[in-house]
């Protein structure tokens, strides 16, 4: 029998979640900072040289290069932390309890069906729209809860699980669109390897094995099948992530899913998200290559499909269950609360990027990155200055 989670501990936590994505969020920044000034200054060179330089076996097709370490490699790591944070909330979480999770859930599919419907309809026609429409449906949790610390300080508690719920139910989305889109080809005796080391992962922790010496070499050995049998890397992460014990049993003082998060959630938002960033956000960006985000059809529909799809979709679909009676606003958070959240939910960043980098090669992956990093920009600056409003109407009305 499982201990019971106290609502002081569910505080406890998110709150411990909000100050590793805030800070994760600034570390994250200042990666794309360096990034963008390294890209496009005089030694722009060196950085495509070392983004492009290649190491590893031939062997399972590990020959990779840096960039590509970074976005099949130290992303599992981050979809890793996604995936027991995903389970954590759908077992003993916010989203364990169906009404409390409809809102949420329903503002999620909302964000990533209109964005996605949106990207098709500017694009349509275009070569390459058949998979960059998955660009713009992606909401980066890190980014959005930085900016969520520093501007809502004081909007209401509700407010901000409301969006952390929101954001998962997301990634779960970007992870589905992921695994389907992007699997080209698909090895049949890796996929089963792959399936054999994951049922032995779940096997250990059904049998409450916790030697890190048996569970790092297996995680690898799934990381390495996923990966040559032609389904993105990432997924691996997340497959382990859902397969970890989330219940505590007596006398343990967390779950192995709650202590995982603890550990390596650090290390995902530090190092793993960073890395990741600076070696995909070194875009060129000059006077055409902004101009072509504006004129050319797939950056012009990543970047509608981000500022106006997330917020119509989350917005939309937030009103339209409400009047529907499907689910209830949070208490204390006003529409106006849910519209800067909304706006919020369009910095699509991480997994836009990683996106991009997938659905798209040469001239129109970098445009499409540079749109992201525009929309995600703007909509940054714009969700600070509704939710510092917010945040100082909630002020005065306690």
């Amino acid at each position: 029998m499982s201990t019971p989670r106290r609502p002081n501990q569910s505080v406890a936590e998110f709150a411990r979640f909000l100050r590793t994505e805030t800070t994760g969020g600034m570390i994250l920044l200042a990666a794309t900072a360096v990034a963008l000034i390294w890209a496009n200054s005089p030694l722009g060179d060196s950085y495509r040289a070392v983004r492009d330089f290649e190491f590893g076996p031939e062997l399972l097709h590990l020959h990779l290069s840096v960039g590509d370490w970074a976005k099949d490699g130290l992303l599992a790591l981050f979809f890793f932390v996604v995936g027991l944070e995903l389970k954590r909330e759908l077992v003993v979480g916010e989203l364990s309890n169906v009404r409390a999770a409809a809102l949420p859930i329903v503002a999620a599919v909302g964000g990533m069906v209109v964005p996605a419907l949106i990207a098709l309809g500017v694009g349509w026609g275009e070569p390459g729209i058949e998979q960059a429409w998955a660009i713009p449906v992606a909401t980066d949790i890190a980014f959005a809860l930085g900016v969520l610390a520093l501007t809502g300080s004081s909007l209401p508690t509700s407010a901000r699980i409301f969006l952390l719920s929101l954001a998962v139910v997301d990634d779960l989305g970007a992870i589905v669109v992921i695994a389907v889109l992007f699997t080209a080809s698909f090895n049949m005796l890796a996929a089963a390897i792959a399936a054999v080391a994951l049922g032995l992962y779940a096997y250990l922790q059904r049998k409450r094995v916790r030697a890190w010496w048996i569970y790092v070499p297996l995680a690898i050995v799934v990381w390495v099948a996923v990966h040559s049998a032609g389904i993105h890397a990432t997924i691996a992460g997340v497959a382990l992530g859902l397969l970890t014990r989330v219940h505590t049993d007596p006398g343990e003082h967390e779950s192995p899913a709650l202590r995982l998060e603890h550990r390596l959630q650090p290390w995902s938002a530090a190092v793993a998200v960073p890395v990741f960033a600076l070696f995909a956000a070194g875009v060129e960006l000059n006077a055409d290559a902004l101009g072509a985000v504006f004129t050319s059809p797939i950056p012009l529909a990543v970047l509608v499909g981000l500022l106006a799809g997330k917020v119509v979709g989350i917005l939309g679909a937030s009103a339209l269950a409400v009047r529907l009676g499907i689910a209830r606003k949070p208490t204390g958070t006003g529409w106006l609360d849910i519209g800067a959240l909304a706006m919020l939910g369009a910095v699509g960043f991480t997994v836009s990027l990683l996106i991009a980098d997938l659905a798209l090669s040469g001239e129109q992956a970098e445009l499409a990155k540079a749109a992201v990093l525009l929309a995600s920009a703007i909509a940054s600056l714009a969700a600070a200055l509704l939710l510092i409003r917010r945040s100082r109407v909630h002020s005065a009305v306690e």
